[in-house]
């Protein structure tokens, strides 16, 4: 039963920091310092990845509309494409590449020298201050792109390009590198963001297939209870964080998180130092 419980507070932390430009990676550093889960560390390092499908489903479920390519002609009906979500879905996989490419060549790598405390805390402060600075250089800046269909496939790039920092350097987090990469690259900060819950649908069941196919087919009925339960638990969290965020930054800047993330990564940083 505890461990069931352990699972829903990882489900929460995750469907909250998962969107949240303030990395779910650094909130799950200091949540197993003080709800270890009595499980395998190759359980827990499939889990961490895996409980994020309930929070793709999410994304799923709110813009299902706005994703889905297909639409039946009610003369015909015949299906057809949606042209204009295809080019979308064109976009998004052109802006998946860089992180798909170097994340398969160098995922042991990167989990065996930068998943930890330090690294974590350093990428937690630098993107802090980076969204303060971006935000406070574009204050009476007017975006250039303000719808998603207007996204090229250059922006598409850049953003792919930040979001490949984000898969190198644990706690920079994946939301946060991509909205400040579309920021970066002229989209109002409701277009980056909506295009950051895109990319996460590729980019997280890619990611999550690629751990349980490492993790194997043994998983046992416990350890599949345990992470259905987190998963969703994220999915719930993560519809209630995805329509905040959403209505938040139609008035509000991102400075609140970069100052979050330096305030997380400072307490990070010091704990495990002192630790």
């Amino acid at each position: 039963m505890w461990e069931i419980i352990k699972a829903i507070f990882y489900g929460i932390v995750e469907g909250i920091t998962e969107w949240l430009p303030i990395s779910s990676t650094g909130h799950l550093i200091l949540l197993e310092e003080f709800v270890t889960m009595q499980q395998s560390e190759a359980f827990m390092e499939m889990f961490r990845v895996v409980i994020q499908l309930g929070a793709i489903l999410a994304v799923v479920v709110i813009y299902f509309n706005r994703l889905w390519p297909f639409k039946k002609d009610e003369k015909t009906k015949k299906i057809g494409l949606k042209m204009n979500i295809v080019n979308l879905w064109f976009k998004i996989l052109v802006a998946c590449i860089p992180a798909a490419v170097i994340g398969l060549m160098i995922d042991d790598w990167i989990n065996e020298h930068f998943y930890n405390s330090i690294v974590v805390a350093l990428a937690l402060i630098a993107v802090g201050v980076l969204f303060i600075w971006l935000e406070t250089k574009n204050k009476n800046h007017q975006p250039n792109i303000q719808k998603v269909e207007e996204i090229g496939y250059k922006e598409a790039l850049v953003i792919g390009v930040f979001q490949l920092i984000a898969a190198i350097f644990p706690g920079t987090s994946r939301s946060g590198a991509t909205i400040l990469g579309g920021i970066w690259t002229g989209l109002s900060r409701s277009v980056a963001t909506e295009f950051t819950f895109y990319l996460a649908i590729p980019v997280m069941f890619g990611a999550s297939f690629l751990k349980l196919v490492k993790f194997g087919g043994g998983i046992a009925v416990f350890e599949l209870t345990i992470l259905l339960v987190a998963s969703v638990v994220s999915f719930v969290v993560s519809i209630v964080v995805i329509k905040f965020l959403v209505n938040y930054i139609k008035k509000n800047d991102f400075k609140v998180f970069g100052y979050y993330r330096i305030g997380l990564g400072v307490l990070v940083l010091l704990y495990f130092l002192i630790k």
